[in-house]
């Protein structure tokens, strides 16, 4: 999970992934023998191009269809002025959100919602 004060990062998937035109916060897959810290530091860059440092898992749960675990982490920024360079074949678009707002984008995965209206509030 980035957030930048009262803003998180989300991003919606493109068409070729699955789950397309999903809003969500970035996430992806553990590789073999990858951390966890690592793959998210991985993934974000990957996906929006921006460096973060890993401060500490927050919650897990598993992902809608059930196929996946997921683990949210906290991280940091490494330059809050870093211009976000999305990949297009994961992500075709990315808005800095109050955490309130992720159900007016439209289509989210409700343990998204679930997480950024029960358990962000409570994240310092």
């Amino acid at each position: 999970m980035i957030s930048s004060g009262a803003r998180v990062l989300v991003i919606r998937r493109a068409l070729a992934v699955p789950f397309p035109s999903y809003w969500t916060p970035v996430s992806g897959r553990i590789e073999p023998g990858e951390r966890q810290e690592d793959a998210v530091v991985r993934e974000v860059r990957e996906e929006v191009g921006i460096g973060v440092s890993p401060v500490r898992k927050v919650w897990e749960c598993p992902s809608s269809d059930g196929a996946y675990w997921l683990h949210w982490w906290k991280v940091e920024l490494a330059d809050e002025n870093a211009v976000l360079v999305l990949d297009p074949r994961e992500v075709s678009e990315a808005r800095w959100i109050r955490p309130v707002d992720l159900r007016t984008l439209g289509r989210v995965f409700e343990a998204d919602v679930r997480f950024f209206e029960q358990i962000f509030p409570a994240i310092e």
